[in-house]
């Protein structure tokens, strides 16, 4: 599998694990932080020699559980210990096999909290021989609403277990959500909304009619794979039909894909016959794949932890990556917010000639911001359009 040295997440967290100590864990993907808790739990089912389902594994999506189930398979290839995805979405052959693995007691659980609870009412599933009880992005089944889909399904399992809760980030829900369901746990926070420190961050200044000319021309710098987001599906097909126009092997991965298409293309995008993957943010949690180099930001996302989730697809395991950021004057405040999270500016590139001769449209107006502008800072930046003597605007940009 790779590993040679742990990573920091790894270190602090086996340990506690394998004490028996219940964990709270705040890492970013791309960290580790999954093979961080497989392996103590491996080492356990290896050592207790338990044929009973003891180990349950919640997380928000089936690309997850799935990515989850993979690396499972991979790490206990030669122990015999044996594993199941469970989730929805699928045919009913998909959900048939589902249930003849849940039948047969397979060691580990990786569970969509929706499809489980499915599994759970019909009496196909009991839970009761669970030792471990593990939720890997708590933070995104809360914005999901699994809240009360997770309480339910720890109503199903023993008091006495080990549960360990991994988080990208850590707002006041989660610690309640801890509170809740864990015992005196340890707690391990690991460089919280930090991007990884091998991904070269660049922004470009432009305006909308520029975007896809530049897109186009950075796709053609010799990126071995690449991942394109943008905030809407609307704007993900737009791109996917420009691209594939211009003779760029791509996919676009939306909500309106069946299953088995999503499916696909992620295949594709990890065995490298996809080069490139135009995709929303809900890609940016559930892909999980080495050797991504280049991740372009056709938008700012209005969410600055989205920010950090979309660009953490690259430079993974301690490699090397580019995250290329379009802003447009209406992004500026998103802009301004990611810098403050990350605690640094980001580097601005200049626009390659002819890209600077496309002519607007219309000129795009100022995003507003709210709130009143101290002095001192960046007030004076060109990149925030903000002249010396000019009034900042009022008014608020959270989206959805």
């Amino acid at each position: 599998m790779g590993y040679n040295t742990p990573t920091p997440i790894q270190s602090l967290a086996i340990p506690a694990i394998m004490n028996g100590d219940d964990l709270i864990a705040c890492a970013q993907t791309g960290t580790g932080k999954t093979a961080s808790y497989l392996l103590p739990v491996l080492d356990n089912i290896c050592k207790t020699h338990n044929h009973h389902t003891t180990a349950l594994v919640l997380a928000p999506t089936r690309e997850l559980a799935q990515q989850i189930d993979q690396q499972v398979e991979g790490l206990a290839y030669f122990s015999g210990v044996s594993s199941q995805a469970v989730f929805g979405g699928g045919d009913g052959m998909a959900y048939e096999q589902q249930r003849r693995g849940i039948q047969n007691n397979v060691n580990i659980l990786i569970a969509t909290p929706g499809r489980l609870i499915a599994h759970l009412t019909s009496g196909v599933l009991k839970l009761n021989h669970i030792t471990h009880l593990v939720l890997d992005e708590a933070d995104r089944m809360l914005d999901m609403g699994f809240h009360d889909d997770i309480m339910r399904i720890v109503g199903y399992l023993p008091k006495k277990r080990q549960t360990l809760l991994f988080s990208a980030t850590m707002p006041q829900r989660i610690r309640k959500l801890a509170n809740a369901i864990l015992h005196n746990p340890q707690q391990i926070n690991i460089a919280i909304s930090q991007p990884a420190a091998g991904i070269d961050q660049q922004i470009y200044r432009l305006h909308d009619q520029q975007k896809t000319p530049l897109l186009k021309h950075i796709l053609k710098q010799g990126y071995q794979s690449a991942i394109v987001f943008a905030s809407r599906k609307e704007i993900v097909k737009s791109l996917y039909k420009e691209l594939k126009a211009a003779h760029v092997n791509t996919a676009a991965f939306h909500s309106d894909l069946e299953q088995k298409e999503r499916e696909e293309i992620l295949l594709r995008f990890k065995n490298r016959q996809l080069p490139v993957i135009i995709g929303t943010d809900a890609l940016s949690r559930g892909i999980d794949v080495e050797g991504i180099d280049l991740v372009v930001n056709y938008d700012v996302p209005p969410d600055p932890e989205d920010y950090v989730h979309r660009i953490g697809r690259t430079a993974r395991a301690a490699t090397t990556g580019t995250a290329i950021t379009f802003v447009n004057n209406r992004d500026l405040r998103r802009l301004k917010t990611i810098e403050q999270l990350i605690e640094r500016p980001i580097n601005e590139k200049e626009l390659p000639e002819d890209i600077k001769g496309i002519a607007p449209v219309k000129e795009d107006r100022p995003e507003r911001s709210g709130g009143d502008h101290k002095k001192g800072g960046r007030r004076n930046d060109r990149r925030y359009g903000k002249k010396k003597h000019t009034r900042p605007a009022g008014g608020d940009n959270k989206s959805a």
